[in-house]
């Protein structure tokens, strides 16, 4: 009786904190189609003016690859009414910062700015996106750059080159295959006139979501301003939305990738996994929380707290719009083996295949789940850009408010269907992850 009164008030609890978590928001379409979402939230007087453009690598020309994240960069040079140098002395000196960041899916620009530079927030976004100066000394500052983010991300960084290898053998036929950042060949390649068609075609306003999340704390002002500062942008052409259809992969694909950064081995499987849109890429979350989130987690408390086999243990879900991927991986530790751990890791994933998690198993995985869905809308920089998420990739603002239910109605028997659905040997990459020969030599 006290464990049942225990596990209520723990439910009521956990039922309160999602229930004063829930995000109200209003949101309607200019005439030029920027979707416009507000969200007002007065616990602290800052605001934030963010759009997010449905462009991502996947928009790119195989050719051209890394267009989208160079555009996070030059769309910092400035404007006709925005010096070149003068965007991040104008935030700064207005107690605001800025950032911006692009996956496959999407590319985000964002604000940060105390509730009383309201306007001057939007006034920014709406200058990024009516008449940006894109120039050859833009171009060729922002080239350096990038090539320098990738020396430093990628090139010099142990196991950097992880995601980039894993996408390349997963997808033969989809733009994922290829990584986010480009090929500083294709850029270098590049004419301004693709930079300048690249920008016409994509950062339009019926290709993004303006959200304005913080203190409003006058919404019709804030409507006016909107329209003031992005109504009078002119529409773009459609974009004709390409699809890609992958064959299954039937059987183990098997690579190897060498990486001068590293003195330790990493093996890695990976299996292609449907939408994040989809019931089956939430189930899949469950599953990777199961395997390896914290050290109580299966796959590390079997292969490096009582078998000490692996240094690191891990698996995670690689959300994406169209396909996902979820990956795991190992580093062994002294004479263990990567096809040790391999086993060691199917050995579980069998487990999952065909044994239901228990119900104390199934109430700790809801628990994360709700800890998960409070804390990601616990500040209004994470609320903004989830309502712009749900809205540009999902379809629907208010999984906000509803996502978490989705989670929680997942049940043991759909973990098990799901296990064996998706992960099996058949069906993956096997990556080998090793220094290269003359890493290893010394």
């Amino acid at each position: 009786m006290k464990n049942s009164l225990m596990a209520l008030g723990t439910m009521l609890l956990l039922g309160g904190v999602a229930s004063a978590q829930k995000v109200a928001f209003e949101e309607y379409t200019l005439d030029n189609g920027l979707h416009v979402i507000l969200h007002n939230d007065a616990s602290a007087p800052v605001i934030i003016t963010s759009v997010m453009y449905h462009v991502g690598s996947k928009n790119e020309n195989p050719e051209r690859t890394g267009f989208a994240h160079f555009f996070e960069h030059l769309l910092f040079e400035g404007t006709a009414n925005i010096k070149r140098g003068e965007w991040f002395k104008i935030v700064t000196s207005n107690g605001g910062t800025n950032n911006a960041n692009t996956s496959e899916d999407r590319t985000y620009y964002y604000e940060v700015f105390p509730s009383n530079s309201l306007e001057l927030g939007l006034w920014m976004e709406s200058e990024r996106m009516m008449h940006p100066v894109i120039n050859q000394i833009g171009v060729d500052t922002q080239n350096e750059v990038v090539k320098e983010e990738k020396r430093l991300r990628v090139d010099n960084q142990p196991y950097g080159s992880l995601i980039a290898e894993v996408k390349k053998n997963m997808y033969v036929k989809h733009p994922y295959r290829w990584a986010t950042i480009g090929s500083m060949e294709h850029l270098d390649a590049s004419k301004l006139e693709e930079f300048q068609a690249f920008n016409k075609k994509f950062y339009v306003p019926n290709n993004a979501v303006l959200v304005v999340a913080g203190d409003l704390n006058d919404i019709p002002k804030t409507k006016e301003w909107v329209q003031k500062y992005f109504g009078a942008i002119p529409k773009g052409a459609d974009i004709k939305v390409e699809t890609f259809v992958e064959d299954p992969i039937t059987t183990t694909i098997n690579a190897t990738y060498q990486d001068p950064n590293i003195q330790k081995p990493m093996i890695v499987a990976s299996y292609r996994t449907p939408s994040m849109k989809t019931r089956d890429a939430r189930v899949l979350d469950m599953i990777s929380t199961v395997l390896s989130e914290g050290k109580s987690s299966r796959l590390y408390k079997k292969i490096v707290d009582d078998k000490k086999m692996a240094l690191q243990i891990g698996a995670f879900s690689y959300s994406q719009e169209d396909y996902g991927m979820y990956i795991l991986y190992g580093m062994p530790q002294g004479t263990n083996t990567s096809e040790g751990i391999v086993k060691e890791i199917d050995e579980e994933i069998v487990k999952l295949q065909t044994e239901l998690l228990t119900d104390k198993e199934m109430q700790k995985l809801k628990n994360i789940y709700d800890n998960n869905y409070v804390n990601g809308n616990s500040n209004v920089e994470g609320i903004a850009e989830n309502l712009a998420s749900f809205y540009l990739l999902y379809g629907d603002v208010n999984l906000i408010n509803t996502e978490i239910e989705m989670y929680r109605s997942i049940t043991a028997k759909e973990i098990r269907d799901v296990a064996k659905k998706y992960l099996n040997p058949n069906q993956r990459l096997i990556l080998d992850y090793v220094p290269s020969k003359d890493k290893a030599q010394n």
